[in-house]
């Protein structure tokens, strides 16, 4: 078997993915700390085509150098917003017809595994900080909470595996049927 180089991967340019259909999510990031999480989770979104990343709170903004080490130009292609904080774009979100989604651990969560998101919907996700989570004030405001079954001895994912655990999860049940 041989690797497939660059050039035979035929990606989108950065205006041939802004115009392409994207994945209805918007990824929402409540205060997160480190830049390089940030980075990654532009990365990610992009590799999913989600409409959105939302920063909120102390979340760092491009451009940054620390942002790029990780995200590798995915800050140009994701289409992305700053809020002074998370309540800010959870009402943004909501005006816009988006159902709002904590992905945390919490009373009466929906484990990914059951959670079939609805073809027709908008969903903000959102993913907390790397110590904290979600904000309890943000947990108020949720329509639902989805969390990933674990089974070992941690507590919980990093930032950004839940994000790509989750957004490969939205991405599969919502084009890949």
């Amino acid at each position: 078997m041989r690797k497939l180089k660059l050039d035979e991967l035929n990606r989108a340019t950065i205006d041939e993915f802004k115009a392409q259909d994207k994945l209805p999510v918007a990824v929402v990031l409540d205060n997160v700390r480190s830049m390089h999480n940030i980075g990654s989770i532009f990365r990610t979104s992009d590799g999913f085509a989600v409409e959105q990343v939302c920063l909120c709170g102390i979340t760092a903004q491009p451009p940054h150098r620390e942002i790029e080490k990780t995200a590798l130009g995915a800050t140009q292609s994701i289409n992305w917003a700053y809020f002074e904080t998370t309540l800010q774009a959870v009402a943004h979100l909501r005006a816009n017809g988006y159902t709002i989604i904590a992905i945390e651990q919490a009373e009466n969560s929906i484990m990914l595994n059951t959670f079939t998101p609805a073809a027709d919907e908008k969903y903000a996700l959102i993913f907390g900080n790397e110590v904290n989570g979600v904000s309890d004030e943000v947990m108020q405001q949720i329509d639902a909470c989805i969390e990933i079954p674990q089974f070992g001895t941690k507590h919980s994912f990093n930032i950004v595996v839940s994000a790509g655990i989750v957004l490969w999860d939205f991405f599969a049940k919502l084009n890949l049927k």
